[in-house]
């Protein structure tokens, strides 16, 4: 079992191995290490954050853009953000 530290290091691992295949998948505007989401609510599952503009259903999506669910036995929460923009 791995200890706070060592899981954070695990999945920020992971978000760096797999960033940019994540990033060039449709709708896809940011990868973070975070909590996962369920209905609304954060929990204490750590996770790799997907950040979509616009959160489709799979089927809307060809097979090869669609998000994993998990890599490397961390799981994959996507979350819609909305576009990113800069301001001033």
């Amino acid at each position: 079992m791995l200890n706070d530290n060592e899981k954070l290091a695990y999945v920020s691992a992971v978000q760096q191995r797999y960033q940019d295949y994540l990033l060039s998948l449709a709708n896809v505007v940011g990868v973070s290490v975070g909590y996962a989401t369920t209905a609304q609510s954060t929990t204490d599952d750590l996770a790799l954050v997907v950040m979509v503009d616009q959160k489709l259903p799979d089927e809307l999506l060809p097979p090869e853009q669609r998000i994993p669910r998990e890599l490397d036995g961390v799981r994959v929460d996507v979350q819609e953000t909305g576009s990113f923009t800069a301001g001033l």
